[in-house]
């Protein structure tokens, strides 16, 4: 049976609210009205709109929140590759794009595709991409884990994994915390259960930032011959 978070997120109408209300206020939610995860997060941006000939995947994409700042600087045939299981999201991703209102500069075209797909199986083979995101969206995968393991599959030795989810913080371990979230299918992540995971399947570097209830972990998959 899907939660009730699944099932909003298959909605056109969720989808439109998700975009301009909903994530803006529960991304800041996650610093617990503070500021951390929006400093953070600008600094993401920035650092995924780096120079270079990449491939990127987003995995969970919605509606394409990330596609022009992953894509602003990639060279060559470098590609940002948007995966999402939600039809409504992905078509909301591609009508933002293509009016501009992602980007503000007026209908634009980019380095962009959009692929419907689970994140348990994802459709691409071993070692295939540089970057592989999931941003604010790991807490809503039936099976976490299982995701991430396909995640760091797809990525190419010396590549990096970067992801945005909840953590156990003091205010999520309150009575009735996993009440609420088992019944919206929210996710709430131990603080070292994604690092021991990561750490099982071998990467290396790996760090975590934590604001509030949020953690982002970010991570390298060993290039050959780089002992994990």
């Amino acid at each position: 049976m899907q939660s009730i978070a699944e099932r909003l997120m298959h909605n056109p109408v969720f989808t439109r609210v998700y975009t301009g209300i909903w994530r803006p206020l529960f991304t800041r939610g996650f610093s617990l009205g503070g500021t951390e995860t929006l400093d953070y997060d600008r600094a993401l941006r920035a650092y995924l709109g780096r120079p270079g000939e990449r491939q990127v995947l987003d995995v969970a994409c919605g509606p394409g929140n990330y596609a022009v700042d992953a894509s602003r600087g990639l060279t060559g045939d470098g590609r940002y590759i948007g995966l999402d299981f939600s039809a409504s999201m992905l078509a909301e991703a591609q009508r933002l794009l293509s009016t501009g209102s992602r980007s503000g500069t007026g209908s634009r075209s980019g380095p962009w595709v959009f692929v419907r797909g689970d994140a348990h199986a994802l459709p691409f083979g071993d070692d295939t991409f540089d970057t592989v995101t999931c941003l604010a969206a790991l807490y809503l995968i039936p099976d976490p884990l299982a995701a991430l393991d396909e995640m760091v599959r797809v990525t190419r030795p010396g590549g990096e994994l970067i992801v945005f989810t909840s953590v156990r913080a003091s205010v999520a371990a309150l009575p009735g915390a996993d009440l609420v979230t088992g019944l919206s299918g929210l996710k709430i992540f131990g603080r070292r259960e994604l690092l021991d995971r990561l750490d099982a399947l071998g990467l290396t570097q790996i760090e975590q930032t934590i604001t509030g209830v949020g953690q982002y972990v970010h991570a390298r998959k060993p290039s050959a011959g780089e002992p994990s």
